[in-house]
């Protein structure tokens, strides 16, 4: 790769959450298709990240300062001068005064932002979820805006399975000596951060729910109760199974006939794919992701976690189960609203902005 390359400013710690960082990996890897060299400044905690990062090609520096901070933009300018990178993709929370820093550098400076709680200097404004929508932002008027369905971060490894979702898996059969209809699979998915460890509690749930014969949770390798799901899975191994890596994430994806999210960027991926889902709102900043789901008909939306009771789920699980057509019908919306090329389209979108006549004389003039 000879191109110049793209520098990431996003961190990935127990503090932060670990959605950013997730995303940005999606978004460099689609920049590689293009032959755009990628390199991470960041702070990771745990450190085996790191192992992550570069497994996919990309350059990781690690970062001094958590991203925000006036000792972490010397070393971001630092980064700047000596990359000189064809542009600053930024995701993180930082004060105001901090984008307006490296705005004066001349850098072309694209942000991912998903709160539009700041007035943002950028050039170009991602926001990978459904809301809220572009009114929302205050931006320069120069600024390019990519929101919505069509710029949704999917991963290439989920996207890939859209096919063998194009009809929902057969019901689970009934185990020897029980009588009734087939069972059903859950998949258990509250995203990158688990915020209110409500994982292992829902997985409990549903293995107490009638008619869920077996129960699939996604968690990152970081997460707090990550041994009290190991040990639940032992205890279960025929009804309960623990998925920590991509290939396990994705074999699982396939064969539930529906999954509890939490309205973060794995429900979008979920809904890419035809999973039909119940949200339940872990993170006040995915309150309009989760909206928007419900209002376009791929989710049925539950509520904030505080409010959702033990009773509100089994009866919300108990008519999707019972209401084959409205299953159906989420699978279909989401399949049609989320088709998994948003990171593609980021790409292109970023390319057109670097090759436009008013960056070409500014970089010009930074040379000079």
């Amino acid at each position: 790769m000879n191109r110049d390359p793209i520098l990431f400013r996003v961190d990935a710690t127990p503090e932060t959450g670990y959605e950013r960082l997730a995303r940005c990996m999606v978004f460099s890897a689609a920049l590689q298709r293009r032959r755009r060299p990628t390199h991470f400044l960041s702070q990771l905690e745990p450190r085996h990240q790191a192992l992550q990062v570069k497994r996919i090609g990309n350059e990781w520096i690690d970062a001094d300062h958590p991203a925000g901070s006036l000792d972490d933009l010397g070393q971001v300018l630092q980064m700047i001068r000596k990359l000189r990178p064809a542009a600053v993709v930024l995701d993180a929370e930082t004060p105001q005064d901090y984008l307006d820093e490296l705005s004066r550098t001349g850098t072309f400076l694209a942000t991912l932002d998903h709160q539009g709680m700041m007035r943002f200097p950028s050039r170009l404004l991602i926001n990978p979820l459904l809301g809220p929508s572009g009114e929302s932002y205050e931006h320069d008027p120069a600024a390019q805006m990519l929101m919505g369905q069509r710029y949704a971060l999917v991963r290439p490894e989920i996207r890939r399975h859209r096919p063998t979702r194009s009809q929902e898996p057969a019901p689970l059969p009934v185990p020897a000596g029980k009588a009734g209809a087939g069972q059903f699979r859950v998949l258990v998915a509250l995203g990158e951060d688990d915020p209110n460890r409500q994982s292992y509690e829902l997985a409990k749930l549903m293995l107490a729910t009638p008619r869920i014969g077996k129960v699939d949770v996604v968690v990152r390798r970081e997460h707090p109760d990550l041994d009290k799901l190991q040990s639940l899975a032992e205890q279960q191994p025929e009804r309960l199974e623990l998925a920590i890596e991509t290939a396990e994430i994705v074999a699982r994806v396939v064969r539930c006939h529906f999954a509890v999210t939490s309205g973060s960027g794995w429900s979008l991926e979920l809904a890419c794919v035809g999973v039909p889902q119940l949200l339940i709102l872990q993170n006040e900043s995915h309150w309009p992701n989760a909206q928007r789901m419900e209002e376009e008909g791929c989710a049925s939306c539950l509520g904030w976690h505080e409010n959702v009771s033990p009773q509100t789920i089994r009866l919300a699980v108990q008519n999707l189960l019972s209401d084959p057509l409205e299953r159906q019908a989420m699978a279909r919306i989401g399949r049609n609203l989320i088709d998994g090329r948003g990171a593609d389209r980021m790409v292109n979108g970023l390319e057109i902005m670097l090759h436009s006549p008013a960056q070409m004389i500014g970089v010009m003039e930074m040379a000079a």
